[in-house]
C-alpha cells in the first residue's frame, strides 16, 4: 500500500496533507533497570545480567505497568499530551485511531475506550493491530481518511501493556519489553505533513514472532506467552526495512540525503543502527530511546518522537523517516515533514 498526497486538477486546486500537530506520550512510573530485573529473575532461577541485555539490545531500562491498569489508561494520557501541543480541545478530533496489540477487551476497541475517557463521543474510532509496525500502519490510515476529506483532524495513539504477554523464566523474551503509550495528533493542512508512506505484510513468517493467546478484559487467555526465533527476526527486519524505506523514499521522489532525523521502532539497538547506515546517515540522526523504554511495540516510534520533540531534537521544518517491522510478519515506513 502506498500513500502519496495528490493534486487534484484546476489552477486554483492545493494538496491536502496530513500534518502532525502535536504530539505526546505516557510512560507507567514503575521503571526497572537492568539490575533490578536481573536481581527478579534470579529469585526463579534465570540468570541474566545487565551487561548480557546491554551488549545484544542496548536496553538498560523499561517501564511496567501496575495491575489493573491497561492500554486505554496508558493511551489516554499520552492522547491528552498531544492534544494539548496540538493547542486544540478533544471535542475538536473527529477520527481515533489506536495501534495496540494489547486491548483491555476482545471488543470494544481500545480507540472507543480511549474516546470515552476524553469525554468525546461521535467520531469514528477504532483500533488497528500491525505488533510493533501498528502505529506506522495506522498513520497510513489516518493518512488516506484525511487526504479523502473523511477527516480534518485525527488523534493517532500507540499503546501496550507488553509486560502481560512475557514469560518472566524466558530471558531471550522477557527482558526486551516495556509497557507506554504515544500519541500525534494530524491535521488536515495545505503545508508538507506526511509524503508517502508504504506498508507491507507476509503472514507466512507468522510464526517467528507471535503471542498464540486472546486477551480479555486485559488479561491473555489461552498460552499468554510471546514466542520468538530471535535470529529469524532479526534478519528479516534487516532486509525488509532496506526495501520498504527504499520504496517509501522513491514514491516520495526524495533521496536519503534530504532525512533528518530516522526514528525507527525500537527494537535492538543493532537493526536500527543498521538501518541508519544503509541509508548512509549519520548515527546522531538516529532517534534512540531504546535504552530507556525497551520494545514497547506499537507505542515505541510515537513515544521516540515524543522524546525527540519534546528534547528539541526534531525541529519544525525537519523531514522525518518512521520505520517499524513486528509479527504477522508486518513492516512499514513513513515519510513526513514535520
Amino acid at each position: 500500500m502506498t500513500q502519496t498526497s495528490p493534486v487534484s486538477g484546476g489552477a486554483a486546486a492545493r494538496t491536502t496533507y496530513a500534518r502532525i500537530a502535536g504530539t505526546g506520550s505516557y510512560l507507567p512510573p514503575r521503571r526497572l533497570s537492568n539490575q533490578a530485573l536481573a536481581e527478579q529473575l534470579a529469585r526463579d532461577g534465570v540468570e541474566t545480567s545487565d551487561d548480557w541485555i546491554v551488549e545484544r539490545t542496548g536496553i538498560r531500562f523499561r517501564h511496567f505497568a501496575d495491575e489493573g491498569v491497561t492500554s486505554s489508561d496508558l493511551g489516554v494520557q499520552a492522547a491528552r499530551q498531544a492534544i494539548e501541543a496540538a493547542g486544540c480541545e478533544p471535542s475538536d478530533i473527529d477520527l481515533i485511531i489506536c495501534a495496540t496489540s494489547t486491548p483491555d477487551m476482545v471488543f470494544p476497541s481500545t480507540a472507543c475506550l480511549i474516546q470515552h475517557k476524553l469525554g468525546v463521543a461521535g467520531c469514528a474510532a477504532f483500533d488497528v493491530q500491525a505488533v510493533c509496525s501498528g502505529f506506522v500502519y495506522a498513520l497510513g490510515v489516518a493518512d488516506s481518511m484525511i487526504r479523502s476529506g473523511a477527516a480534518r483532524k485525527a488523534l493517532i495513539i500507540g499503546a501496550e501493556v507488553f509486560s502481560r504477554l512475557l514469560d518472566f523464566k524466558d530471558r531471550t523474551t522477557c527482558v526486551l519489553f516495556g509497557d507506554g503509550a504515544g500519541a500525534v495528533v494530524l491535521e488536515a493542512s495545505d503545508q508538507p505533513g506526511i509524503l508517502a508512506s508504504r506498508l507491507h505484510a507476509d503472514g507466512r513468517h507468522a510464526d517467528i514472532l507471535c503471542a498464540p493467546g486472546a486477551i480479555a478484559g486485559g488479561h491473555v487467555l489461552g498460552d499468554p506467552f510471546l514466542k520468538m526465533q530471535g535470529q529469524a527476526v532479526f534478519k528479516l527486519a534487516i532486509s525488509v526495512m532496506d526495501s520498504v524505506t527504499s520504496e517509501v523514499l522513491s514514491a516520495a521522489g526524495v533521496d536519503a540525503g534530504s532525512v533528518d532525523w530516522l526514528v525507527p521502532h525500537q527494537a535492538n539497538i543493532r537493526i536500527m543502527q543498521t538501518a541508519a547506515r544503509k541509508l548512509g546517515m549519520r548515527m546522531d540522526q538516529l532517534v534512540v530511546t531504546v535504552d530507556q523504554h525497551g520494545n514497547t511495540s506499537a507505542a515505541s516510534i510515537p513515544l521516540a518522537l515524543d522524546h525527540a520533540v519534546r528534547q528539541g531534537q526534531v525541529q519544525r521544518g525537519q523531514r522525518l523517516l518512521l520505520e517499524g517491522m513486528g509479527g504477522g510478519f508486518t513492516w512499514g515506513a513513513v515519510l513526513l515533514d514535520y
